[in-house]
Parts: C-alpha cells; structure tokens; sequence
C-alpha cells in the first residue's frame, strides 16, 4: 500500500510539471502569436499609408495635368520653342490648387531650364523668385512638389515639366520648361482629405467593411516634419506603421490602426490564453488535490479496516471462549448437578446466539459492499415480531428488565422479517453499548402513512455534527469509557432500511439521549391490510 501511495503521489507530480511545462509553452505560443499579429498590423498601417500617399499623388497628378496640359502634354519638337508666357498659365490653370487660407494668393510661373529665364503672374517677391531659380528642378515626367523654407515656408511649387524631343543629332527626352503654380501648403490638404473619404486604404477582405475614418488614423506631414494634416481619429492609440511617401519631395504619411478595430481585422492581436491557462492548471491542482485527499481516505480505509479486523476477531474470540468452557465442563461432566448444567447450556446458547448475530452482520456488510443487498417484503404485523426480537436479545446483555415497548398492536408493513430483525437487534445492541444503564425504549407506530419504528436510550446522545457520520462503515466515535465494536452496524442498518425503501436518521431523545428513527413505507393498521 505504502508504494503504491509513493508511486500516486509521484504521476501526480509529474502531472502537475507536465500541466505546468505545457502551460508555460501554449502561453510562449500565444505571445509569439502575439508579436506576429502585432508586426502584421503595423504592416497593414503601413499599407495603408502608402496607399494613401500613392492616391492622393495620382489625384494631384490627374488635376495638374487637366490644366497643364495644353503647355506640357505633348513634348516640344524644338530648343528654340518659345516660352509660354506665365500669364498663359494663369489663364488656363485658374482654378489649380487654390489656397483656403485667407490673405494668400497664388504665383504662376513658367521657367526654362536652358535659358534661365523666369516668367511670373501674380503677387510675388524677390524672395519666392529666388526660391523658384533654386527649387525648380528638371525633374522627369510628372508632377512635382517644391517646398518653401525660410521666408517662403508654408508654400509649395506645383509643376510639370515640358520635355523635348526631336530626331537628328538631339537627345530625346530632355527637360525643356517648367510650368506650373505657387500656392499655400494648404491647398493640398481637400485633395488629401477627399482621397481619404473616398479611396479604400486596405482591402476589403481584411478591413471587413470598416470606413476610413473609423479603421485608421492618418498624420500628413511636409518633408521637413512640419504638420500638414490629420485624418481620422487623431488620438487613437493602436499601431503605428512606417512613415512612406509616394515619390520624392512628396507628402509623408503615417497611419495608426487604433487598438479599438484591430481585433475586427482579418488579422487581429489574439486575446490573451493565460486565464484559460490558469483555470487549467488550477483544475489540474484540484484535481491533485482530490486525488491526495482519496490516497488519503484510503489509507485511512485501510487502517479502518485493520481496525475492523481486530475487533471483529475479538468480539467472535469472546462468545467463542465462552461457548468452548461451557462445552468442555459438560463434556468432562463437571457441571455439579442440573441447575449447573442447564446454566452451561443456556451459556451456550446465549453465546451462540451472540455469534450468530456477529456473523450475520458481517455477511449483511459484506452483501451491502458488494450491492447484492435484495428483500422480500410481506405484510407483517410489526408488534410481535418486535416484541420476539427484544426477548430474543435481552439476555444477551444479561438485563432483561432494561427494555421496555410501546406498540400499536395493529400497525403492519410490508418488511422482511429476518432484515428487520437484523436491523431492530443491531439498534438495540448499539443502544446497550453506548446508552448507558438507563432503560432502552422501543416504540412502533404509523406516522404519515409510514411505519415509524423507535430505539431510544438514556446516554449521552450523539453530537449532531456526528449524526451522520455514525452509519457510514468503520466509524466509531470516541468515548469514554471505550466500547469494543465492529463500526458496521448502523451501516447494516442503513443499508437494510434503504432495501426496504425506508428512511433512517438519529435524533435527540427527550431525556438527553439518543433517538434511533427508521420509517418504513407502506405502514398501516391491521383493519386496513384485512379491507385490502
């Protein structure tokens, strides 16, 4: 027993290490699933940004073409074209890029690369001239973005470049003119802000539907890092992607996923495992906890039963030794005249009888274990077989006189007669035990439609934190003086009551002692069961 406990209590500990490694490495999983979640959404932010920056260049783009285009559309077929004149310029691109900033004008201009020269209409000063002769440069093809600093800060250049191209002994392709407007940086901010209202910054597969304004948080800034523009909610906190830009000189933009949506997106921060973790392994230590405290029952079972052991071979040991005196002194014939030997005989039946009650407890144990406990019920009247049962038992304990009955003559239930003997005799044995030298009452009769059978004895009583403790097997309660017993029958009690589909229960006694309770179903007077 001692190494099979030895060997539970170590699979017990290996489990509660293997709960722990496991979830150590789900929780190891679910941070790294985390991280990665973490590092795809600032991607996403990323992605979106950029798709944002590469929109809005491309609407820029539409709208310096729509009115550039009749200057810088087609490629000029000479060096020697002359320059459109700025005022052209005004004319035909009126309406590009006006500034929503009160008290700023716009500046056209038309710049040629070759000769230096620079055409102007509009407010201007020395200084917007000198920052165009510096920033204007012969870019490729497209629009391009100039940004003021110094004296001119706050305004950007917005231009296309003319090409030239010509067969011969010309290079093709090469930048011939300059055309374009100066304005407040401002002016790009509707054009930005339109794209975000209208262009979808992620797919709809992974934004699930959500508008820009509610999936992202969009800082527009120049080059330098001055402000520009915020879209969307401003103060979200969530994940940040990289600062991108659709071309040279260009806007940079940065979006923030705000925490409050990501887990919307198709790939979202997992929720933390640890508290399921934790419950697991919280269930895995009850679960321990129980299996210890079940070792522990046991070996308390097990030394019960050694208990058991001892004192059922003591309590058969003493009828035993009796039964083989008497015996051996009628055998030697040294009983000393008839009153003797009847004496001796009577011992022995006494003695015999006390064995046979002991046996017969211990096989009505052992069917109960093993669930083989079956009656056969019959309507008896109860009286005289109460009343057999009592005179049968009181010269076991040597007091004929202690037992007194109260019963009703006519009550009757459907028993078996040899289980409810078994259980009457085991009452009235544990009430000569423990109840003292007071008298011992037994009363049968019918409450409720129920036969109410009654032993009640003069002693101490029984707490009632124990009063269910006393029929469960192997339990006896401390008392001094001690009492030798076998701890099994008020569990044979339970268990014959229970085949009879009755109740049994241990209650106070009006002078102080205990009260023994059995119910029985189906009780009722003998006229009744004779109309039956």
């Amino acid at each position: 027993m001692h190494r099979a406990s030895r060997s539970l209590v170590l699979l017990l500990g290996l489990t509660m290490v293997l709960a722990v490694l496991l979830a150590s490495e789900a929780q190891r999983a679910t941070r790294s699933h985390r991280v990665t979640a973490e590092r795809a959404l600032r991607d996403y932010a990323t992605v979106a940004a950029l798709e944002l920056a590469t929109a809005s260049a491309e609407s820029l783009e539409t709208r310096v073409a729509a009115a550039l285009d009749p200057v810088v559309g087609s490629p000029a077929a000479s060096p020697y074209d002359p320059l459109t004149p700025a005022a052209a310029i005004a004319a035909m691109a009126a309406d590009l890029l006006p500034c929503p900033v009160q008290d700023s004008a716009r500046t056209w201009f038309a710049y040629d690369f070759s000769s230096g020269s620079l055409s102007l209409a509009g407010p201007t000063t020395p200084a917007t001239e000198a920052w165009l002769r510096r920033a204007v440069v012969p870019a490729g093809r497209g629009t391009t973005i100039a940004w003021g600093r110094g004296s001119t800060e706050g305004r950007v250049a917005v231009y296309g470049v003319k090409q030239l191209r010509y067969s011969g002994y010309a290079v093709h392709d090469a930048p011939l003119a300059a055309y374009g407007v100066v304005t407040c940086a401002a002016a790009l901010r509707p054009l930005i802000a339109a794209t975000f209202e209208g262009h979808p910054l992620l797919p709809r597969s992974v934004s699930g539907g959500l508008r820009n304004a509610a999936l992202a948080a969009v800082e527009v800034r120049t080059p330098e890092g001055a402000p520009l523009l915020r879209l969307g909610n401003a103060d979200a906190e969530g994940y940040a992607g990289d600062t991108v830009t659709a071309s040279p000189g260009g806007p940079v933009f940065q979006a923030v996923l705000p925490s409050a949506v990501a887990g919307q997106l198709a790939v979202a921060r997992p929720a933390s495992r640890l508290p399921l973790l934790l419950a697991l392994l919280a269930v895995t230590a009850a679960l321990a906890a129980v299996a210890l405290r079940q070792l522990r029952r046991e070996g308390e079972l097990a030394r019960l039963r050694a208990d058991f052991t001892s004192s059922v071979s003591h309590e058969l040991r003493t009828p035993l030794t009796q039964i083989l005196l008497y015996a051996e002194t009628l055998e030697l014939g040294r009983a000393a005249g008839e009153a003797e030997r009847r004496r001796s005989l009577g011992v022995i039946v006494q003695e015999s009888r006390r064995l046979a009650h002991l046996v017969e407890n211990i096989l009505q144990f052992s069917r109960a274990e093993r669930r083989m406990v079956r009656v056969r019920t019959e309507i008896l009247r109860l009286a005289p077989l109460l009343r057999e049962t009592v005179d049968r038992f009181a010269p076991l304990v040597g007091a004929p006189d202690r037992f007194a009955l109260e019963l009703e003559e006519s009550l009757a239930a459907p028993v078996h007669a040899d289980s409810l003997r078994q259980i009457v005799i085991n009452l009235l044995d544990n009430a000569a035990k423990y109840g003292g030298d007071g008298r011992v009452m037994v009363r049968a009769t019918l409450a409720d439609g129920r036969a109410r059978i009654e032993v009640e004895d003069a002693g101490p009583g029984i707490a009632p934190r124990d009063r269910m403790r006393v029929w469960e097997p192997y339990v006896r309660l401390e008392r001094s003086p001690a009492v030798a017993g076998s701890g099994i029958g008020l569990a044979v009690v339970r268990e014959l009551t229970a085949a009879h589909g009755g109740a049994c229960w241990v209650e106070d006694a009006p002078g102080g002692g205990a009260r023994f309770v059995i119910e029985l179903p189906g009780g009722r007077h003998l006229a009744a069961v004779e109309a039956a």
